[in-house]
């Protein structure tokens, strides 16, 4: 049972910690972005080349690697959204009362960018494993695009849980769009369909003449959509599924800690006009992620002037 028992740990450790890196990536300070995009940039090109690579090697090493490609790819672009590089040309709420098809447009129009360079990057996935014995890299691409787009039309139409806090700052506008309610009519409809793709792929990969190549492949892609199922359930279950990715969401904390409530600013302003003290204290409880009021109160007392 090693063929599959390993897959889904895989795979599950893949989507419990990719999800959370990217949370803790897009939560910190703005400044940062850049830096971290261009890292994502560096393993996107890697993984591009490893999934160009592994195209013609279907073996159990080759699905791992075409695997991990696919899903390196799509983190690139999610990260690309919620980093705010790739969005769209709307970028400001949706008006008070909108409805219907003009509702529709302005939420077309707010991630009209990510979903062209989703298509781009679909075409540039199927283009470079054309033909290719493993295409479970492309396969994974293709699962995570239409899962994902299976969820945005649920959270466009309403569900009990949109997991607002998990916007970052600079994406707040895009709760706007999106509708809380019980659940939708689009709803059943989407988690019957992909259980149904699941079971048919889980299935073919547990067939006793299927090599272990298929075997392991079909396990990860069987993984994935189970996994994107219960993303659905967590949508409309009275269940804290963000707190899966606590510590992600640790560096939004220390951002808004450093960042300061006003009165936080304020004591390092207060501390800078005094007379014989340094806001140095100030910094340094900032830098250390300490309360600035009580680090100013336990520290200042060494930047007295003599």
């Amino acid at each position: 049972m090693a063929q599959f028992g390993m897959p889904v740990l895989y795979a599950l450790l893949v989507w419990w910690f990719s999800t959370g890196a990217i949370i803790y990536l897009d939560s910190r300070p703005r400044p940062t972005f850049r830096w971290s995009m261009l890292g994502a940039t560096v393993l996107l090109a890697a993984s591009l080349y490893g999934l160009v690579a592994s195209s013609d090697d279907a073996t159990i090493g080759g699905a791992y690697v075409g695997f991990s490609c696919g899903i390196l790819i799509w983190a690139w672009l999610e990260m690309s959204f919620l980093l705010g590089f790739l969005t769209g040309p709307r970028k400001h709420a949706c008006p008070a009362g909108c409805a219907g098809w003009h509702h529709f447009g302005h939420a077309i129009q707010a991630v009209l960018y990510h979903e062209l360079a989703i298509l781009l990057g679909a075409a540039l996935v199927v283009t470079a494993t054309w033909g290719q014995p493993n295409q479970i890299g492309t396969w994974t691409f293709l699962i995570l695009w239409g899962m994902r787009q299976s969820a945005k039309l649920n959270m466009f139409l309403g569900v009990r849980n949109l997991s607002e806090e998990l916007f970052p700052a600079h994406l707040q506008y895009l709760t706007s769009f999106l509708r809380k309610k019980r659940m939708n009519l689009l709803f059943p409809v989407s988690v019957t369909a992909s259980t149904v793709i699941g079971v048919l792929v889980l299935e073919s990969g547990l067939a006793a003449e299927a090599e272990p190549f298929m075997q392991t492949g079909l396990t990860f892609l069987a993984t994935l959509v189970a996994l994107a199922i219960l993303e659905h359930w967590f949508l409309v279950l009275p269940l804290p599924a963000t707190a899966l990715w606590n510590w992600g969401k640790r560096s939004r904390a220390a951002g808004e800690d450093i960042a300061g409530a006003p009165e936080s600013r304020g004591a390092v302003l207060a501390v800078a006009r005094q007379p014989g003290r340094s806001v140095r204290a100030g910094a340094l409880a900032a830098h250390r992620g300490r309360s600035l009021p009580g680090a100013l109160r336990a520290r200042a007392r060494r930047y007295r002037a003599p």
